[in-house]
Parts: C-alpha cells; structure tokens; sequence
C-alpha cells in the first residue's frame, strides 16, 4: 500500500478536530496552507460562524516564513478589534513546524493567547 501524504494530514486532522472546539469565549484558530499561500480564519464552532480571517493573499505577499509571520500577527489584530484575546490553536494536520510555527508565533507577538 502506498504512503499518501495527504491522507495520512487528513486523518491527523479528524484527531485534532475530535479534541478541539472553538467556543465564543475561546474560538478556533484554524490555518490551511497551500502551494501558493497560507489562510488563517478565527471561528466559533458554536454558532458556525468565522469571526476573521487573514491571508498571505491579503497581505499581497508571497509564500514564505517571513510572510507567514504576517498573517499571523495581521490574525491578531484583526483578532483585537473584534474582542478575541484567547484562541485554540487548530494546525489541521500540519507539523508545529515552519510556516505554521512562524504563523502561530506571528499570532502570539500580535497579543494572541493560546
């Protein structure tokens, strides 16, 4: 049986989301990355709403851990404005590891808790 790259972060994923949910007191902070960029949305999984949301598209900026750092500090501004001041952090599958760590880092120095 071959090894299929996204179907092993696609059941890493189901586990994640079966520990995690976002509440309106603490909503989800949920990233998705593709070959072109990264998008991180704040959602309340109680109500099934998105509260805010950044990209690397938004910001105009390629794909690369500086610009990940940006999205993730521009999430925690956004995040301000709207009243967000504790988060959990949703990786979807992805390893705690470059573009996401530089995201989730950019989202702390931003006033971000999670």
């Amino acid at each position: 049986m071959a090894f299929n790259k996204i179907k092993r972060r696609l059941r890493i994923k189901r586990g994640i989301r079966n520990k995690l949910q976002g509440t309106s007191n603490r909503p989800r902070l949920s990233v998705f990355k593709s070959n072109k960029g990264i998008y991180a949305q704040i959602i309340d999984d109680s109500n099934g709403h998105t509260m805010t949301a950044a990209s690397t598209a938004e910001l105009g900026t390629k794909l690369n851990i500086g610009s990940s750092k940006d999205v993730g500090k521009k999430i925690a501004e956004k995040a301000k404005a709207a009243g967000i001041a504790e988060v959990v952090f949703d990786r979807s599958g992805y390893l705690y590891h470059g573009k996401i760590k530089a995201l989730a880092e950019g989202a702390r120095e931003g006033g971000l808790k999670f």
